[in-house]
């Protein structure tokens, strides 16, 4: 279910329970409603005994002094006071006493005329708007019952009224909650929409752009929230993609120049050992030194053959990661001495200055000598290229913190500064500000190469240099 499918069902559903909330909360209220407009005010017993409480006690002190008509008339004027109609009853029926002189003497049937309670007293009212209710009179030592006080009571005077505040403002309250409610929920459905629903759906607009291959539209959201942190890191993660897809496509142009250029390069040796090949067989070759010559001259070319086919061995394995390298336990000194031998010859042919390291040291280390020796070729024949006669090649051996140090220096005109970060990487060739037409001979591999071995040897190799004061490469391999 779509997450907008989703949001709709359930602002429907709650709309439902906030309709069913309101309607019961309505139906509630009008029968409550009815019900107290069915039953006016509710009987209240306590406001009677304080209008006739005096009465009542002032008959029973008295109960014996009713033949005087000064408490006759006391009697009758406090029950006039507490607005209430007086008729004392003796046990037998005969009214001694009431606020109708006309009806003192007479009978009356006790049964039907006596009302204790008060909402029967109401009931016999015969819609009257005054009620008739008894109390007992009570005297003696053992408060017997002497009478009955029968009190005629308006209506008005026993009826409380209830408040009918707390309803309406239960159901003020219920209303407006349920109308917050409501728009709470249409909100949430809006910002639900604009602040969730359309985000993703203009993220999976963009996925859809990255998977054909459009990178460079940037990718936006103008709120601070969760989502822009979302945004934020898939415009990461499509500019990592694009500086991805860009390298991948320079790494193939690269391989395809270094495929071409190698083919070029083993093409011309090859070629001219063939027709070196063909010379002699033609019988070219009148003497041996003149033979010689041709074999020095092939010779030279079948090792620069060798040399390029190498590199793109070592290329195809490092695009593996399976870089043959093939370690033992030799000692440093003779090892050093005799990578070093060949390789400062070819330095002082090229007309440099070669100096070599005063002392090796000899210990015990685990190396590949075939591995370190292309390593130190590589780094000799890349400072040859950067380098002008006169100029000066300098390598070091030292024993450093139980490890081996071997630093390969020159003086010639050094890395810019712009190409310093891409000096390890698989077929960057970098410029130089001035000329020499060896420069730019190579396939961009050597140094990669180089960080390759040394690694897989569980060393570090590290440069400095400056353009125009030379460049110094170092690299330490652990001992035994």
């Amino acid at each position: 279910m779509s997450l907008n499918t989703w949001s709709a069902r359930w602002l429907k559903t709650s709309f439902f329970l906030l309709l069913i909330l309101v309607g019961c909360g309505l139906v509630l209220f009008l029968n409550q409603l009815e019900s107290r407009n069915s039953t006016e005010s509710t009987l209240s017993i306590q406001q009677v005994r304080l209008r006739v409480n005096p009465i009542l006690l002032n008959l029973e002190q008295n109960n014996h002094l009713l033949q005087k008509t000064s408490v006759r008339e006391h009697l009758l004027s406090v029950a006039k006071e507490n607005g209430v109609e007086l008729s004392y009853v003796g046990l037998d029926g005969t009214i001694l006493l009431s606020s109708s002189p006309a009806s003192e003497g007479r009978q009356i049937n006790l049964r039907s005329a006596l009302h204790y309670d008060l909402n029967h007293a109401a009931q016999a009212t015969n819609g009257n708007d005054s009620l008739n209710i008894a109390f007992p009179v009570m005297a003696g030592p053992e408060s017997s019952q002497i009478g009955n006080a029968i009190f005629t009571i308006p209506k008005a005077m026993v009826m409380v009224k209830e408040t009918t505040i707390l309803p309406f403002f239960i159901l003020g309250v219920l209303l407006v909650t349920s109308t917050i409610l409501g728009i709470y929920l249409v909100l949430m459905k809006r910002k639900c929409k604009t602040q969730v629903l359309s985000p993703i759906h203009q993220l999976k607009q963009h996925a859809e752009s990255i998977l054909k291959g459009q990178y460079n539209e940037p990718i936006q959201y103008n709120r601070m929230n969760e989502m822009s942190e979302l945004y934020a890191m898939f415009d990461l993660m499509r500019t990592e993609i694009m500086h991805l897809s860009e390298l991948r496509i320079r790494q193939e142009t690269a391989q395809k120049e270094l495929i071409t250029n190698i083919s070029h390069d083993i093409k011309t040796p090859i070629t001219t050992v063939k027709a070196y090949i063909e010379a002699i067989q033609e019988g070219m070759c009148s003497d041996r030194d003149t033979l010689m010559e041709y074999m020095k001259v092939m010779q030279t070319n079948t090792d620069k053959t060798a040399r390029l086919v190498e590199d793109l061995l070592v290329h195809a394995l490092q695009e593996l990661g399976q870089i043959s390298v093939e370690r033992c336990e030799l000692y440093s000194g003779p090892a050093f001495e005799s990578m070093l031998k060949p390789i400062g010859h070819v330095v002082l042919t090229s007309g440099m200055i070669y100096e070599a390291p005063d002392n090796i040291p000899n210990v015990l280390i685990q190396m590949d000598p075939i591995r370190i020796e292309q390593v130190i070729s590589n780094l000799v024949s890349n400072a040859l290229k950067h380098t002008s006669p006169g100029d000066a090649i300098r390598v070091n051996i030292a024993l450093e913190d139980e490890q081996l140090h071997v630093t390969i220096a020159d003086s010639g005109q050094g890395i810019r500064a712009q190409d310093m970060p891409f000096v390890f990487e698989r077929y960057f060739k970098g410029k130089t500000s001035w000329s020499n037409k060896h420069a730019h001979e190579g396939t961009g591999l050597g140094l990669s190469i180089c960080k390759s071995i040394i690694e897989a040897h569980g060393g570090h190799i590290s440069f400095s240099s400056k353009e125009g004061q030379g460049t110094i490469f170092q690299f330490n391999l652990p001992i035994c």
